[in-house]
C-alpha cells in the first residue's frame, strides 16, 4: 500500500519505523515540523515527505492529539483520494469516532479508528521505535457498517506493526474499557507523585514505585484531550476507585486487623483469577 502518516512523534515515528523494518508499502511522512520530516527521511523511517498531494494514498493514518485530527481533517479532507481509507491512533473513539466518520461520509471516504496500546514514558519523534508495538494489543473500533475489507486491512496492518492481540470492538465500548485499563492508571499516577516524600525516595524505591510513577510523565495536553472526551466512563472508574480506597482508609483508622487483611485477600484472589484468564485457565 501507498500510506501516509500524519504527525511523526512517538507513535506516528514508531508506525514508519515498524513499516519500513517489517513490511514493504511505501511510506510518507508528514509533520508540523520540517526538521522531524528530515530527520524520519535521514533514519530512513520514511520512503518520501508528503509533498501536498493526497492521491493515490490507500490510509492515511492522523497520529495526531484527538482535537488536532478533527481540524486536520476538517481543513485537508476535501482533497483526499476517494479510495483511500482514513484511520487515527489516538486513545479515545467513541463521539470522537462519530464526528470523523460523519465527516468521512460527507465526502465519499471511509474511516474505521485503531489504538494500539503502546508508548513510553517520553514522547516525540526522537524516542519512537521500529519494535514498539511488538506484542502489544491493538483495537480496532469498528461500526456496524464498517466495511469487512477494511477492517482485514487494518488487522493486516496491525500485525505487521507487531501486534500480539487484536482486539475488534466498537468506540463506545472502546472507550469503557479504556478508562479503566489506561486512563485510570495514568491519573492515580499522576496523583501519587504528588506526596511530599517523592523528593527523598532516592535509594527507598524498587519495582513497585517505578510502576506507579512511570506514566506520571504524560504529556498534559494530550491527556487532558482524552479524559475530557472521555469523562463519564473515567468519573465512573475513578470513584469506584476512591470508594475502594475508602475501605482500606477505614480499616487502618479503626486499626481493624481482620477488615484490613480481607481486602488485601479479595485484591489477592482477584488479579489470580485475571491471570489465569489470561492464559486461558478455569477459575
Amino acid at each position: 500500500m501507498k500510506i501516509l502518516v500524519v504527525g511523526l512523534g512517538l507513535i506516528g515515528g514508531s508506525i514508519c519505523k515498524a513499516l519500513k523494518k517489517y513490511s514493504t508499502h511505501f511510506v510518507v511522512g508528514s509533520d508540523i515540523k520540517n526538521d522531524i520530516e528530515f530527520c524520519a527521511m535521514r533514519d530512513v523511517a520514511v520512503d518520501d515527505i508528503f509533498n501536498g498531494d493526497y492521491s493515490g494514498f490507500d490510509l492515511i493514518i492522523m497520529s495526531l492529539f484527538p482535537e488536532a485530527s478533527e481540524k486536520y481533517l476538517r481543513d485537508h479532507i476535501a482533497q483526499f483520494d476517494k479510495n483511500t481509507l482514513i484511520t487515527d491512533v489516538c486513545g479515545i473513539k467513541g463521539s470522537f469516532s462519530a464526528r470523523i466518520k460523519a465527516l468521512a461520509a460527507q465526502h465519499g471516504l471511509r474511516y474505521t479508528g485503531i489504538h494500539p496500546m503502546a508508548g513510553k514514558e517520553f514522547g516525540g519523534y526522537s524516542n519512537s521505535n521500529a519494535d514498539l508495538f511488538q506484542k502489544a494489543n491493538f483495537i480496532i473500533a469498528q461500526d456496524n457498517d464498517s466495511l469487512p475489507d477494511d477492517i482485514e486491512l487494518l488487522k493486516s496492518l496491525s500485525t505487521e506493526l507487531g501486534a500480539g492481540k487484536i482486539v475488534v470492538t466498537s468506540p463506545e465500548d472502546h472507550d469503557k474499557m479504556i478508562a479503566y485499563t489506561s486512563q485510570l492508571a495514568h491519573i492515580v499516577s499522576s496523583a501519587y507523585v504528588k506526596s511530599p516524600e517523592l523528593k527523598l525516595e532516592c535509594g527507598f524505591s524498587g519495582g513497585s514505585f517505578q510502576d506507579m510513577t512511570r506514566i506520571a510523565t504524560m504529556n498534559e495536553k494530550m491527556w487532558t484531550d482524552l479524559f475530557m472526551q472521555n469523562r463519564e466512563n473515567l468519573l465512573f472508574e475513578l470513584d469506584t476507585l476512591i470508594n475502594n480506597l475508602n475501605l482500606y482508609s477505614e480499616a487502618l483508622k479503626n486499626s481493624d486487623r481482620d477488615k484490613l487483611l480481607a481486602l488485601i485477600a479479595e485484591g489477592r484472589k482477584l488479579k489470580e483469577d485475571n491471570l489465569r484468564h489470561r492464559m486461558g485457565q478455569p477459575n
